[in-house]
């Protein structure tokens, strides 16, 4: 299945086009933590700063953390050879 924009949809494509450089746990610690800073952000409990909150949500959506990237970082599990 391909999405409207050309991009493929399922997770062994997406790797084929973008250096998934996340793990499991990573991507949903940053999903967690991204999305409660928006939402007390929403609330106006902490205020404008916990918009930064976007960037961890977007990153653990996707899977791909430019920081990880410029120093050589990855956190997904080895892949074994075949």
């Amino acid at each position: 299945m391909v999405l409207s924009a050309g991009w493929p949809a399922t997770g062994q494509e997406w790797e084929a086009v973008v250096k998934i450089n996340e793990g499991g746990f990573d991507r949903v610690l940053r999903i967690v933590v991204g999305g409660v800073l928006v939402a007390l952000a929403w609330k106006g409990t902490i205020g404008v700063w916990g918009w930064i909150g976007l960037v961890p949500l977007a990153t653990g959506a996707v899977g791909l953390c430019p920081l990880y990237s410029v120093l050589g970082i990855s956190t997904c599990p080895m892949k074994k050879a075949s």
